[in-house]
């Protein structure tokens, strides 16, 4: 049975822009780094590999879903590192959520559970 997604993978057409962006998010380098062709980075549980295409070009929609434990927390923070993010909403189907889109055109969403409604 799936339980979770493990990572996910983005080309991107400059490595060195990229990792300062997701750095910027929270995450760290675990293997490679600016001038590899492949880099694994994490946050928490969650993993982001990024594979340099030089001529990459972002032709279609996309977006990665991560679940942090207090969206309105993790919105001023990436503010703070000067990330233009949408601000928070609430969902009809439970959640509250924000995006974000990378320097190659990945939307990124950050979303916390709501508390059930009676």
């Amino acid at each position: 049975m799936i339980q979770h997604i493990s990572a996910v993978s983005f080309a991107v057409r400059d490595m060195a822009r990229s990792i300062e962006f997701y750095r910027k998010l929270g995450f760290e380098i675990v293997y490679g780094g600016e001038r590899a062709g492949f880099t694994s980075l994490k946050a928490g549980e969650a993993f982001v590999n990024l594979v340099a295409s030089p001529r990459y070009e972002h032709r279609w929609w996309g977006r990665a879903v991560f679940r942090v434990d207090d969206v309105d927390e993790h919105y001023r923070a990436l503010r703070a590192q000067g990330l233009m993010v949408e601000s928070p909403k609430d969902a009809p189907w439970g959640e509250r959520f924000f995006h974000v889109i990378d320097p190659d055109g990945h939307e990124l969403s950050f979303a916390e559970l709501l508390p059930a409604r009676l």
